[in-house]
């Protein structure tokens, strides 16, 4: 039961004490005042208690077919008793006890809604821009201190029909309060971002930022509404500084420009020198082991030699004698002196002589070599030169 403000208990229609008082007028009340106030406009004596009896037959007819309502395929029906709901129904055609025992709510659940915020069609059809800016929504502040106007649409529908009919005020729009809580969730979003990468490389993590945050909000007061998507249509400064801005991006893209081409740069030559220096330490290691092998071989060498020359010194200081002599007079010029002919021989190197052509053309005979002159000289002891 309601409380006046006297403290007097009303009853539930708040005409007047629930006890002690006049009662509420019942039904019976009310269908006979309808009656007197239909008699005040028909003339006396123009109808008889027929007519009245066929009358008030006809406006129970048109009540009672007041309750027939269709829902269709893309719709699910909530009846309601006395505002307190009882059923759902699915498509097609059905009945409900009229208005004011109980009602029928159709809301379509199958549709994706779409709610635009921080913009409007424009008024002026011949303008540039098919939209205006709703300044009260677009504008908002990001993490940097600076002001972004934001167009972004919401894509929703309905999930829970009891929910959405109860939790929301469908008396007025219910796309008000999704808006609200899009907006809501586009502030906070923004709040916590730089201005440049919000124009750039953050708008997708922005988008299912906000549509994280705003079906936890719509969910924790039980709207009964999914968010299918966020599309962010435009976020760039206010008109009045962008062309300072857009000064100052470009002067933002130079550096990031040049700093680029300078890491190129580094990462190219650091690479190339890192190379040149492996390079260098794989040559000298090379090396290293060229001349390691080379005196171990040679001092492998002299241990065999040595050896040997134990066995036979005056064979082995022969043998070296023959190969030290042969490798030192190779590349010079010799003369062969005999001690038997008292002089010098001289010694002529003859050219070979023409081999015979095996078919018809012959080759021309080469020009003899000048000769070489070659020294031999013999003494009676080869070794007295050691």
């Amino acid at each position: 039961m309601n409380q006046s403000g006297g403290g007097q208990p009303k009853g539930p229609w708040g005409q007047g004490p629930a006890s002690g008082g006049v009662r509420p007028p019942d039904f019976e009340t009310l269908l006979r005042k309808f009656w007197d106030d239909v008699r005040r406009y028909i003339p006396v004596g123009g109808i008889g208690r027929r007519g009245m009896m066929a009358i008030g037959v006809v406006v129970a007819l048109l009540w009672l077919l007041a309750g027939v309502y269709t829902v269709d395929p893309k719709e699910q029906g909530v009846v309601l008793r006395f505002g307190r709901f009882v059923e759902h129904t699915g498509p097609g055609t059905h009945y409900h006890l009229p208005w004011p025992i109980e009602s029928a709510y159709t809301p379509n659940v199958k549709n994706v809604n779409e709610i635009d915020v921080g913009y409007k069609p424009a008024a002026d059809k011949n303008a540039q821009s098919e939209y205006d800016d709703v300044p009260d929504e677009s504008y908002m502040l990001t993490g940097d201190e600076n002001i972004v106007n934001m167009h972004f649409a919401v894509y929703w529908r309905i999930k829970d029909a009891n929910a959405f009919l109860f939790n929301v005020n469908f008396g007025n729009k219910p796309e008000d309060t999704v808006k609200a809580v899009a907006e809501s969730a586009m502030r906070e979003a923004v709040g916590q971002e730089r201005l440049d990468l919000i124009m750039t490389s953050d708008r997708e993590q922005i988008q299912l930022k906000v549509k994280r945050l705003m079906q936890q909000t719509l969910d924790f007061y039980n709207a009964g509404v999914e968010v299918t998507d966020i599309a962010m249509r435009k976020a760039e400064p206010p008109s009045q500084v962008r062309d300072a801005y857009l000064d100052v991006q470009k002067a933002l893209a130079d550096q990031d420009r040049m700093r680029s081409e300078a890491e190129a740069y580094a990462n190219k030559i650091i690479p190339q020198a890192r190379g040149e220096a492996v390079h260098i330490v794989q040559d000298a290691e090379a090396y290293r082991q060229q001349v390691i092998a080379t005196a171990m071989g040679e001092a492998q060498r002299f241990n065999s030699v040595y050896q040997e020359y134990k066995k036979a010194p005056q064979v082995t200081r022969q043998r070296i004698y023959l190969e030290t002599m042969s490798q030192v007079l190779a590349p010079m010029n010799k003369v062969i002196v005999d001690d038997s002919l008292k002089g010098v021989m001289p010694y002529f190197q003859l050219p070979p002589l023409p081999r015979p052509a095996s078919g018809p053309q012959q080759q021309p005979a080469r020009s003899p070599q000048p000769p070489v002159n070659e020294t031999v000289v013999t003494s009676g002891d080869q070794g007295g030169g050691q």
